[in-house]
């Protein structure tokens, strides 16, 4: 029986407790500032192997004191990136696994620093993109003698587009902000190179549809520090409807609203809905040469929302949930083979499409 405290019980975390809590092998504590909603979670899906827990981390104390009362095996961070830091030093006291959802690369950096040497497994930026997108991708890499050319895209959408940023709220608005604001990074000409948000534009079309794509930051995880020198060009773009990007740069750029984060803040929350009726876009693609010469090998999937549990959760919530549920549970059926800081590449595609946790991925 795997013991695992969840840490915030918003879109994430709420399903991340509920996908764990359908295998008997675990149990979950479910903490959050308010109880509100940990309680109607359990109430209305009936998990009966989750435990909400009052517990804020701006008092690392009250944390500590609870896991001390509590012993968990693995702390997940389903919290706004900043919290991160504070909750990883947590595990390193009490000695347990870690894992995040993280897309800020300094805070990525700071538990690559703070986990060194630790005996147990710190992994974050288990989502989505990062996440998942960099498993998929390093596994179509290693089918080629010599890489060329990398491209990671990833989107989600709402399926029924109503305003004019053709957007809808799906996950963190303060995670969004991050990532059309803050530097990117990738591989040109072979070195790890910075390069701007909501720069790199290009069109791309996926079952007959046209999509656009520029430069995020995050999304690249670890790859670019783990192939540098290794491929030529390696990217990571996210994917929207066509015209989102001009608008999104109007906002941050020209109104300056990318120094005034409170701010664009409120106005995205307050003008743009949030919605369970959304897609999410996969796709990744690999040139370079194998034993038949110059080739090229993709990786393209679309995900729906799903019911789960009687309720029906945005696609962006199973994605990103089932990504972190799967190499959580890799982590914990095999524990010695994992310590330290572990990157998402170091995980097998074969694995994670082998475990329950991946169903959404086969």
């Amino acid at each position: 029986m795997y013991r695992v405290l969840v840490l915030g019980a918003g879109k994430i975390g709420s399903l991340v407790a509920s996908l764990l809590s359908q295998h008997s092998g675990y149990t979950v504590h479910l903490g959050d500032v308010n109880l509100d909603g940990a309680d109607r979670l359990v109430a209305d899906l009936t998990l009966e192997r989750v435990t909400p827990c009052l517990l804020d981390v701006n008092h690392p104390d009250m944390v500590s004191a609870y896991l001390s009362a509590h012993p968990v095996d693995a702390i997940v961070s389903s919290l706004p990136y900043f919290c991160n830091p504070t909750v990883a030093k947590l595990a390193l006291t009490h000695g347990v696994h870690y894992f995040d959802l993280t897309e800020d690369i300094e805070v990525t950096n700071q538990i690559r620093v703070l986990s060194a040497g630790a005996s147990h497994a710190f992994m974050p930026q288990c989502g989505l993109a990062p996440g998942f997108i960099s498993i998929v991708t390093h596994d179509l890499m290693t089918h080629f003698q010599k890489l060329d050319t990398v491209k990671m895209r990833v989107g989600a959408l709402p399926i029924h587009p109503s305003n004019a940023l053709k957007y809808s709220l799906t996950w963190s608005t303060d995670g969004l902000i991050n990532e059309y604001g803050n530097l990117c990074y990738g591989i040109e000409a072979g070195e790890k190179a910075p390069l701007q948000p909501l720069e790199g534009y290009e069109t791309i079309e996926l079952d007959g549809l046209l999509y656009e794509a520029f430069n995020t930051s995050g999304g690249l995880g670890t790859l670019a520090d783990t192939y540098a020198g290794q491929v030529q060009t390696m990217n990571y773009k996210t994917l929207r409807y066509p015209g989102h990007c001009e608008k999104i740069h109007l906002l941050m750029k020209d109104l300056k609203l990318n120094e005034d984060r409170g701010t664009l803040k409120r106005i995205l929350e307050r003008a743009v809905p949030q919605t369970l009726q959304d897609v999410v876009l996969i796709y990744a693609s690999v040139t370079g040469t194998n034993e038949v010469g110059l080739f090229e090998e993709n990786y393209v999937k679309k995900v729906y929302p799903q019911c789960i549990k009687g309720r029906l959760w945005s696609a962006i919530q199973v994605t990103t949930a089932s990504s972190l549920c799967t190499v959580l549970d890799l982590v914990l059926h095999d524990p010695s083979r994992y310590h330290g800081f572990i990157t998402q590449e170091s995980i097998s595609l074969k694995d994670v499409l082998a475990n329950d946790f991946g169903a959404c991925f086969r």
